[in-house]
């Protein structure tokens, strides 16, 4: 009497666990996004390897933003004028917002959303030391990360230290952010005892 009673209690139980292993394949295949042709059309190809790749590190490579969003394409538009592609663009804007992994960062910057304002400002302010579209194609391929520096509290203030300090105005000036841009970045001055800000510290130049 008990084996019969456990060998129905058995049979009940697989019963209960069939019905719900068995899925509604005609429901789940019509709640399928096809994700992967907006994702692999807007992110760079790049970017598209790392996430796909056993050895992903979402430190090193992963826009998390919207690339489809409004803000980020007035961003985009702005950088038209140097003639980048869609996916050097998208490189260029994640890796001075935070989206994608830069060593010139470190660990500090948090990821930001890219305003056209700012970019837009950095851009003129850049222009205005006398470099040219084509300038600038170069600076922003040397040093993507340009347009996430503060304009006034490192931009600015660099290039006065270099006039006043460093008597480097001028065509000097130009030339020495083509073969150095990062210059622009220097935030601090360790004077030769390291706190480990190395790519942002006067002691490079």
């Amino acid at each position: 009497m008990l084996g019969k009673s456990l060998a129905s209690s058995l049979m009940t139980l697989d019963s209960a666990t069939s019905c719900f292993c068995v899925p509604d394949v005609a429901t789940s295949a019509a709640n399928i996004v096809p994700f992967s042709v907006t994702l692999s059309s807007r992110l760079p190809q790049t970017v598209i390897g790392r996430v796909g790749s056993s050895h992903f590190s979402p430190h090193k490579w992963a826009i998390n933003v919207n690339t489809e969003g409004k803000t980020w394409e007035a961003c985009r538009q702005a950088l038209s004028a140097f003639g980048f592609t869609d996916e050097e663009e998208d490189k260029i804007l994640g890796k001075a917002f935070g989206h994608v992994h830069s060593p010139y960062w470190g660990e500090e910057r948090k990821k930001e959303e890219p305003r056209f304002e700012i970019v837009n400002e950095i851009l003129e302010y850049l222009r205005s030391l006398g470099l040219s579209d084509d300038d600038l194609r170069k600076l922003l391929k040397k040093f993507p990360e340009v347009l996430g520096c503060d304009i006034e509290h490192e931009l600015r203030t660099n290039v006065q230290i270099l006039e006043k300090d460093w008597g480097i105005k001028g065509k000097s000036l130009k030339n020495l952010l083509l073969r150095n841009p990062k210059v622009l970045g220097y935030n601090v001055d360790c004077k030769g005892d390291c706190i480990a800000q190395c790519t942002r510290c006067w002691v490079r130049f």
